[in-house]
């Protein structure tokens, strides 16, 4: 059926909001020196649990699960889970949690499904999480394609191994019978991609107040420890005027496009610190009816970034204003008051930091370096962005196997030895909740917050 000349003009809207990447994956530059050593009391920690047969025991059950977490992985990812789509993913995992050994499990409010296995009592409560939703919309192909040693398909790395990977741990720690000291809060969360704005990780954090401490999955080079989330603010900017002929109404009338368009010039004067890094970009723009029509409406979506809540606010404040400002110039043009502007928040991601002295970081260099990695502090906008908003230390880490083409129709990855990413992740987890009779929870518990 063709689409009506409104639905056209919304397209553009439409598709920036289908199409925001954000930077999860990139390999941009470290955003902290890493710590050249770690305290003595994580690295005891780390040398005592390496040490154990029961762990030695349980590293090799990981990668004798490789074989059957890869099942998991192409039937997970064969089943779509576009933004706001992502139940019949989550009915999907929940069974399998509940097939391995997580009876308790449930799917939230918000769809998250959620788990908890529980330690030894007295110990921490980390939360251990991959998102369900990927970023393609319903029909898309999702079906695994195996090539050139790799597996192709639409959401398979970002973040689909991550779940096969929870998977996998539930699986080898509950078959060995490994006791942790600390709680597992297992979740696969929705929400994390595009305008999701995080919804599944803000309701993990808004039901449970007790968490210490996070660590989330997500594709990433071995050695790299995500430390830094960055803010973003979205607008859907929305200009609205009489409209009328070109020739006939020209001087009685303010076009929303030429507002519009004076708001953009002014936009792109703004000015914003280097460091903290701090972003904006007009990203798309539509409106308007006819060549020879004075426009009577314009949109246009703003994106904003920063590394630093405060400097996000600020520009913020500036692209608002300018907004505000060219409106009334253009209604001052036209000696009129009928250009009116509205805009709506359609991204709310918030951001923090968490140190790199911290224990949680340092649990996951010492971790890195007993499989032979050097660690890279990087930032970006992920799941944990919401608890290191709170203060509450997380970090986001890979899962194993090398993944290539986020977002895009040709994501693809290579899972050959994947299982020793598997091994590195699973060893940060257990250095912080500790493990019964091998080595102590290194995760400080934190008072509960309240509501």
């Amino acid at each position: 059926m063709p689409r009506s000349p409104r639905a056209l003009r919304l397209a553009p809207l439409v598709l920036a909001a289908l199409c925001v990447v954000h930077v999860a994956h990139a390999q941009s530059p470290a955003v902290a020196p890493t710590p050249a050593q770690v305290s003595p009391d994580v690295d005891k920690a780390y040398t005592q649990l390496l040490a154990a047969p029961a762990i030695q025991k349980l590293m090799d059950a990981v990668k004798a699960d490789h074989e059957r977490s890869i099942e998991d992985l192409k039937m997970l990812t064969e089943i779509e889970a576009p933004p706001f789509k992502e139940q019949k993913r989550a009915e999907a995992f929940l069974a399998r949690m509940k097939a391995l050994g997580l009876a308790d499990a449930k799917i939230d409010a918000e769809g998250n499904v959620v788990g908890l296995r529980k330690g030894t009592g007295n110990g921490p409560k980390l939360l251990i999480s991959a998102h369900l939703d990927t970023v393609f919309p319903a029909g898309t192909d999702v079906k695994v394609k195996e090539r050139d040693g790799k597996l192709h398909a639409p959401g398979i790395g970002d973040d689909t191994r991550g779940l096969s990977v929870l998977l996998s741990w539930l699986k080898v720690l509950n078959d060995n019978k490994v006791q942790t000291v600390g709680d597992l809060l297992i979740v696969g969360n929705v929400g994390e991609e595009e305008l999701g704005n995080l919804r599944g990780m803000k309701a993990i954090f808004r039901d449970h107040l007790d968490i210490d401490g996070m660590v989330g999955l997500e594709p990433s080079p071995d050695g790299n420890v995500l430390v830094l989330g960055t803010a973003s603010h979205r607008y859907e900017v929305t200009f609205k005027g009489p409209g009328g002929h070109s020739f006939g109404a020209f001087g009685q009338v303010p076009s929303a496009i030429h507002g519009m368009g004076r708001a953009i010039a002014k936009i792109a004067e703004v000015r914003t610190p280097s460091f903290p890094k701090t972003t904006f970009t007009v990203g798309t723009v539509g409106g308007g009816t006819s060549v020879n029509t004075i426009a009577p409406d314009a949109r246009m979506a703003v994106d904003i970034r920063s590394d630093d809540m405060a400097s996000l606010l600020e520009t913020e404040k500036k692209i608002l204003a300018a907004i505000d400002e060219a409106v009334a110039e253009e209604n001052k043009r036209w000696n009129v008051t009928t250009l009116s502007v509205s805009n709506k928040l359609i991204g709310d991601r918030p951001g923090g930091r968490t140190p790199p002295d911290s224990v949680i970081v340092e649990a996951a260099i010492r971790a890195n370096s007993a499989f032979g990695h050097k660690t890279l502090l990087r930032g970006g906008s992920t799941d944990a962005n919401v608890p290191m908003s709170y203060g509450i230390p997380a970090i986001i880490i890979g899962g194993g196997g090398k993944a290539t083409g986020f977002h895009a129709l040709s994501e693809a990855i290579d899972v050959t030895d994947a299982w020793k990413g598997a091994q590195n992740s699973l060893v940060t987890v257990l250095g912080l909740v500790g493990v019964q009779g091998v080595s102590p929870a290194l995760l400080p518990k934190r008072p509960a917050r309240t509501k």
